[in-house]
């Protein structure tokens, strides 16, 4: 029976052992076995790869052995490991009824029965919580067959040992009864207490006293009405056991129908919700577009506006490039005049310097002739 909880290795997410040579191989394998299934086949390699290269190759191959657990094993290992006080209860619990089935007891049946139909219930959740929280959320048909290797657990005493080692790799189904060991003892005690058809031999009349014809029919008769009622309890006893168990097995059907039904209606609101949030999402979306087509409207004619500009521009751009190409035919013009101007200007300064060298010359000779007239 496990009495503790599976310890977390401390570096979580590290991908080698904990120790230089790796923890024993029962260790790695209780830490596989409440690994999320998604997990499992990657821990595995690590934890094989680290016993051998430790030269361990014997817990390698044990390791590498390890089947991968099914969702519903693996929730059902986690709540053994998690939880090992509610699971040693849960165990007891489980003997306390299969003893019930043996002595045939109907008070202890009924009151463990009504026990074990809410253990097993609360003992789900609190499954499916786990699995929640390890982020392996359990469906509808998975916690059926979690709450079905509880019971499973409870009615079989294998599935009980099976269960109590905290490595599981399916689940389990419980028996239309309880086991066929229990089953068997359950039976013995009426069939132990059956008398034994013996030959009748005639007793010794007592001293002073005749034994009469009369006494041995009334024996006889006493006989037949002992073994009657013997077997009317035995049947009353194997009536009531039958009606326990078909009531057991109406109420947990009805049981498991309420939760069915109860995962629809989250079902139904889930998807409440998503359609609720999908529409939102579509109005959003439609507001969207409607802003994006105004938006694409306005761009539209912006763009409208903008070529209009484009081509007013273009139409100025060809009337500056003409008035500018006149503007350059007046500028050659312009200058060849210039140039022809300052040719004048050189040809009348050069005829200007001349003709004032020629008067400064006839001013010296009428200069000289006056002297010498006087003279």
């Amino acid at each position: 029976m496990p009495g503790k909880r599976v310890r977390r290795r401390e570096t979580e997410g590290s991908d080698g052992p904990d120790r230089p040579d790796g923890p024993d191989v029962e260790t790695v394998l209780d830490e596989l076995y409440v690994t999320p299934p998604s997990d499992f086949v990657g821990r595995r390699e690590v934890w094989a790869a680290a016993a051998r290269t430790s030269g361990r190759g014997d817990d390698a191959r044990a390791i590498r052995g390890a089947r991968r657990p099914t969702l519903a094993a693996w929730a059902a290992n986690l709540l053994l490991r998690s939880r090992p006080e509610e699971s040693r209860q849960f165990l007891q619990l489980g003997e306390s009824l299969r003893e019930a089935y043996r002595t045939l007891d109907p008070g202890g049946l009924k009151e463990l029965s009504d026990q074990r139909r809410r253990v097993v219930a609360a003992l789900s959740r609190e499954a499916a919580g786990l699995a929640r929280t390890a982020g392996q959320p359990l469906s509808g048909p998975v916690l059926q067959e979690v709450e079905s290797t509880l019971r499973a657990v409870l009615a079989d005493a294998d599935a009980a040992r099976r269960w109590s080692g905290g490595r599981l790799e399916t689940a389990l189904a419980p028996p239309s009864t309880f086991s066929s060991d229990t089953e068997a003892s359950a039976v013995a005690p009426a069939t132990a207490k059956r008398p034994t058809r013996a030959t009748a031999k005639p007793s010794a009349p007592a001293k002073g006293k005749r034994s009469g014809p009369a006494e041995a029919p009334a024996a006889s008769t006493r006989g037949r009405e002992g073994k009657d009622e013997l077997a009317e309890r035995r049947r009353e006893r194997q009536l009531r056991l039958e009606r326990e168990q078909r009531l057991t097995q109406a109420r947990e059907a009805a049981e498991a129908a309420e939760r069915r039904l109860d995962d629809r209606r989250a079902e139904a609101e889930d998807a409440d919700a998503s359609l609720r949030r999908t529409r939102d999402h579509r109005d959003r979306a439609r507001r969207q577009v409607s802003a994006a087509e105004q938006q694409l409207r306005k761009a539209r004619e912006a763009l409208e506006r903008a070529q209009e500009q484009v081509s007013r521009a273009e139409g100025q751009v060809g009337r500056a490039e003409g008035q500018a190409g006149h503007a350059e035919e007046d500028l050659d013009r312009a200058e060849q005049e210039q140039r022809q101007a300052e040719e004048r200007r050189r040809t009348a300064t050069a005829a200007l310097t001349e003709a004032e060298r020629e008067a400064r010359d006839a001013a010296r000779a009428v200069h000289r002739l006056s002297r010498s007239h006087g003279d």
